[in-house]
């Protein structure tokens, strides 16, 4: 097998897999902290990198019903989340090809300043 190729987002405060500490997005990509996952308080970002995606699947949540894929680091194959692909309802459809991050599998982590 050949080398791994993983993304880096750039930034000042990055999140990253809490168990192998691969980045996976930066601050400029978090949209809202006002999620709930299984494991409690989740993020929502715009871009995530460094993920391997399970097949899709139908969920009923707390805000209605979703077709998500669940997310896990690419390196160390840990769940830290899910992504959105299709919404039913139409007021929950700006969540599509968003992820969830959950606060308790990640963390956050300082970058490098730009110069």
């Amino acid at each position: 097998m050949g080398k791994m190729f993983l993304e880096h987002p750039g930034g000042t405060r990055l999140y990253s897999c809490a168990k192998c500490h691969t980045v996976l997005t930066n601050r400029a990509n978090l949209l809202s902290t006002r999620f709930t996952g299984s494991t409690g308080r989740a993020f929502l970002f715009k871009k995530v990198v460094n993920l391997a995606m399970s097949e899709k699947q139908d969920r009923v949540m707390l805000t209605g019903r979703h077709i998500v894929r669940d997310v896990s680091c690419k390196k160390c194959k840990s769940r830290v989340g899910w992504m959105y692909e299709y919404a039913t309802e139409e007021q929950q459809r700006y969540k599509e090809g968003k992820v969830i991050l959950e606060r308790a599998l990640i963390a956050e982590i300082n970058g490098i300043d730009e110069i």
